[in-house]
């Protein structure tokens, strides 16, 4: 927000030059800044409650994850799957406070990585360029341990609970906070919003809210793991061909599919961070301003994911002859990843090309994980690292010059969509952005997990496998399908009931 200035020396004309005019003046200024200072606390305040509420939805989405996991698993696997979401969180949570947040924003840095604010030290923090608050960090991490629950998926059923440990504290606390330093600090190398220096071919790789930062970063570090690991027991025979392992609550999966939809209007439209906010060229007091960009950018996100999920149906019932809801909930959150990295800066009727593509790059990724016989029973890497690399190219392909200029501002003549007529500079840096995070991920996480593997801390034995996790390393099923203790206290002696001796006929009346 603007401020609000007041001069004395300015209003003493205007008051008739009167002897007391000086005087009349410096009260009228005095409260008019206690106005201004209150407008400014104002401003400052429903900017954090909105960065906290979109916080609190993109934290649900830990929820919509923990369900969609347990619904697409089976049912011996239930508890295991569930807890490794909830340390998702909470390892997560201290790894990204002790090492994460300044990796990915500890500014002032270099364009590699962050190194300030360790342990929140000296937080919050305030210079011309950024402004960091508690509420920020809040956001950041709620979206880091997305990514660590999107990693999860592609290893369940087979995994080890210390490797759960290892791999979630090293993503959250290195791995994903560097690529977010690249890609979103104001210092990052290859970021949009770099304030010193050149951006990456004058206009910086535009990934809004994630799709390459979380989903891919998620997608491809599940995919190594699931390699290195290999498919579950039973998952394909021995002459090679695909064996369902289907899970077993559909209801779970399509409860957690509607969490995560509504946590994503954190995800997305949180991403602004403000949103008491005009945008230069608009008049004063006019309705338009951050405030429609925020809606913009939800309904975009809206039509994306519908899209999708209605492509999959159809397809999927032209390839099976069935309508199936998990395969309609799977498309459904690919066309919410791939929305994700240009949702602020394209218009609806794109949003729709790129959820009717988003299903499309899920179904083919899908078949060709049928072939390569790699398994993934949540789907994730295909869906968030294949989605998640098309919602990049979308966005070089279909940004909006004028929401680019608004989002980002800078000089005119900014880069934006290849199709919208902005030439191919930013399509070239979302290409760079898919090489470098796949490089990246591939050169942490693929070691990790050989590593882990080689120590035999990755995969489970056999016997494990087939029991269930549940029962051999969590105490027992998730679900009671029996009472144990129904005849536990049931005396030796029990009391029959009695009837008619054999052959005899009931008394009339007794």
């Amino acid at each position: 927000m603007a401020a609000l200035n007041c001069s004395a020396a300015e209003l003493i004309p205007l008051l008739g030059g009167a002897a007391n005019a000086s005087a009349a003046a410096g009260y009228l200024c005095a409260r008019f800044d206690v106005v201004s200072s209150r407008l400014s606390d104002t401003a400052y305040a429903v900017d954090n409650t909105y960065l906290l509420f979109s916080a609190y939805l993109v934290f649900a989405m830990q929820l919509g994850f923990a369900m969609l996991c347990a619904g697409s698993v089976r049912a011996k696997n239930t508890m295991n799957i569930m807890l490794t979401n909830v340390l998702d969180a909470a390892a997560g949570g201290l790894s990204y406070y002790i090492f994460g947040f300044a990796l990915a924003f500890g500014s002032p840095s270099n364009a590699f990585i962050g190194r300030h604010f360790f342990g929140l030290n000296n937080f919050p923090y305030s210079s011309s360029a950024v402004t960091f608050d508690y509420s920020f960090f809040l956001y950041q991490w709620a979206f880091a341990i997305a990514a660590a629950g999107i990693t999860s998926g592609s290893i369940a059923e087979r995994t080890q609970f210390v490797a759960y440990l290892i791999y979630s504290s090293f993503l959250t606390g290195f791995v994903y906070p560097v690529v977010s330093h690249w890609f979103w600090s104001g210092d990052g190398w290859a970021s949009a919003t770099r304030t010193s220096g050149d951006l990456l071919f004058g206009s910086g790789a535009i990934d809004f809210a994630g799709s390459g930062v979380v989903h891919m970063v998620g997608g491809i570090a599940g995919l190594w793991g699931a390699l290195i690991e290999g498919p579950r027991i039973g998952r394909f025979d021995q002459s090679g061909r695909s064996v369902a392992l289907r899970g077993h609550s559909a209801s779970l999966v399509v409860l957690g599919t509607f969490l995560l939809w509504f946590g994503w209007y954190g995800f997305n439209p949180g991403s602004f961070l403000t949103i008491l906010k005009s945008y230069d060229g608009s008049p004063p007091g006019t309705y338009y301003g951050q405030w429609s960009a925020v809606g913009r950018t939800a309904v975009t996100t809206t039509l994306s994911g519908c899209t999708a999920a209605l492509t999959t149906l159809f397809a999927k019932r032209l390839m099976s002859g069935h309508w199936n809801v998990i395969d309609v909930c799977n498309g459904l959150l690919g066309g919410f990843a791939a929305i994700t990295s240009g949702c602020s800066v394209v218009e609806p009727w794109a949003a729709i090309v790129c959820g009717f593509v988003a299903a499309w790059v899920l179904i083919g990724f899908n078949k060709l994980a049928q072939k390569l016989k790699y398994d993934d029973p949540l789907e994730a890497a295909q869906l968030h690292g294949g989605c998640g690399a098309w919602g990049i190219i979308f966005t070089g392909l279909f940004a909006k010059q004028a929401y680019v200029s608004e989002v980002y501002g800078g000089k005119a003549g900014r880069p934006h969509g290849l199709f919208m007529g902005g030439g191919g500079r930013l399509f070239a840096a979302q290409l760079i952005q898919i090489l470098v995070i796949i490089g990246w991920v591939t050169a942490t996480m693929a070691p990790l997990f050989y590593g882990l593997n080689k120590l035999k801390l990755l995969r489970i034995s056999r016997e494990d496998e087939t029991a269930g996790m549940d029962q051999t390393r969590h105490g027992g099923f998730a679900y009671a399908y029996h009472d144990e203790d129904e005849h536990a206290h049931i005396p030796g002696i029990m009391l029959k009931r009695v009837g008619p001796a054999d052959g005899a006929s009931p008394t009339p009346g007794v």
